[in-house]
């Protein structure tokens, strides 16, 4: 098994953050460009990887009491993952996001988990940013 995990600190309060994160209609603004969700029966999604070009049924749950995103492939024991969002003071929050992948075909190798989740949490900064100063101006 092989887990990964990044954080992020964002200029924004963790309700907002959270919001933009869960929000099922953006997923693709700032999850791994690889990557695809088709939300059509939630928690039921569809996982398109463009790496293997495989459609995988998966769950995606929100619980926005913990402000915590959670999915995983469904039917196969291929991967989990998370994001938690956590208000650090002043207004910011922190992001992490972790992965976990139980078997070695499908972890894509560390430099190419931790490039894709430093860049999703950049767009998801992006458009915190965005949603963030569209609500002030």
């Amino acid at each position: 098994m092989s887990e990964y995990e990044r954080s992020r600190t964002m200029p924004a309060q963790p309700e907002h953050v959270f919001d933009q994160a869960a929000n099922v209609g953006q997923l693709d603004a700032w999850l791994p460009d690889a990557v695809h969700v088709d939300v059509q029966d939630p928690p039921a999604v569809t996982v398109h990887e463009e790496r293997s070009g495989q459609d995988m049924p998966a769950l995606l749950r929100s619980e926005p009491d913990q402000m915590r995103l959670e999915w995983g492939t469904r039917g196969q024991n291929s991967y989990t993952g998370w994001l938690q969002v956590a208000g650090i003071g002043s207004g910011a929050s922190e992001v992490t996001v972790h992965l976990s992948f139980f078997e070695a075909g499908h972890d894509p190798g560390e430099q190419a988990v931790y490039d894709a989740l430093d860049g999703s949490l950049r767009r998801l900064e992006e458009q915190v940013r965005l949603r963030v100063d569209n609500a002030a101006g």
